[in-house]
């Protein structure tokens, strides 16, 4: 996927159509969320499928291993899918990681608030058809999306699903939100484990089970994200936003860039000028 964010509209024709095609288990290398307003989602994650029936909210973490076929209830089928990169809100996405990598979907209610959401869906397609799209407004509405979603979450879990969680979940929790405090600073593996109080190979085992991820890649991925929110959003030099992020030499802050994204922070910089 290369635009920083897509939506559209699953109709009956086309969960029919996706269920005659080969559908393998697979990953991908952006954010998925699927509003499903009629019809049936048969999710296979982690290693075990199951199968909801609208209303639901789905989101796949990026990296992670699963299937959805969506299906048709009564004849109907209407699903918003909304994909979109790490970086498009970066405050949110590492958020997001912590409340959905055990629950990826969850079944909701018909009302006001999940109206609304389908609402924000229609808004913001409506604003991707323009010539040329307000990004920042489409940042605002899905984060506005985000927001009433984890609203309607806490009403069906009133404990936010404290109780559900196993240990190592509540302490993955509790690192990435030590990781959004101070992802900024050139903190390595022990400073994140000495935090949490437990050993840095614990703490990178609890990581790869969840993310699949070490905790020094994740740590370099959040980095990233915000890097590309920044060369994105603002006009910083490449040198400062690098230094903003605890990379004291540019050399290596480009190095660093290159490696994982494939390109260095210039042209990424240009390219997503052309394409917004």
């Amino acid at each position: 996927m290369t635009p920083l964010f897509k939506i559209y509209r699953l109709t009956p024709d086309e969960a029919l159509r996706i269920g005659t095609q080969p559908n393998n288990p697979h990953h991908h290398d952006y954010e998925e969320l699927i509003i499903g307003l009629e019809g049936t989602l048969e999710h296979f994650i982690d290693f075990k499928t199951e199968t909801y029936s609208a209303p639901f909210v789905s989101f796949i973490t990026k990296g992670k291993i699963h299937r959805v076929r969506p299906g048709l209830n009564n004849g109907r089928c209407d699903m918003w899918v909304i994909r979109f990169k790490s970086e498009f809100i970066p405050e949110t996405t590492f958020r997001l990681y912590s409340f959905y990598h055990d629950y990826a979907t969850i079944s909701t209610q018909k009302g006001n608030c999940f109206n609304r959401m389908a609402a924000l869906c229609d808004m913001m397609y409506n604003e991707m058809q323009a010539a040329t799209p307000d990004y920042p407004v489409i940042q605002h509405l899905l984060s506005a999306l985000f927001a009433m979603i984890e609203s309607e979450r806490k009403k069906i879990e009133p404990n936010g699903g404290a109780d559900a969680l196993k240990a190592n979940n509540i302490t993955f929790k509790n690192f990435l939100a030590l990781l959004e405090e101070n992802f900024r600073r050139p903190e390595g593996v022990e400073f994140y484990a000495s935090k949490l109080f437990m050993t840095s190979r614990n703490l990178n085992l609890i990581c790869q089970n969840i993310l699949q991820k070490s905790v020094s890649e994740i740590i370099e991925t959040r980095k990233l994200i915000e890097a590309k929110n920044l060369l994105i959003h603002t006009d910083k030099p490449i040198s400062e936003i690098g230094f903003e992020l605890g990379y004291n030499e540019k050399a290596y802050f480009t190095s660093v860039f290159k490696k994982r994204s494939g390109q260095t922070p210039s042209r990424f910089r240009e390219e997503m000028q052309k394409m917004m």
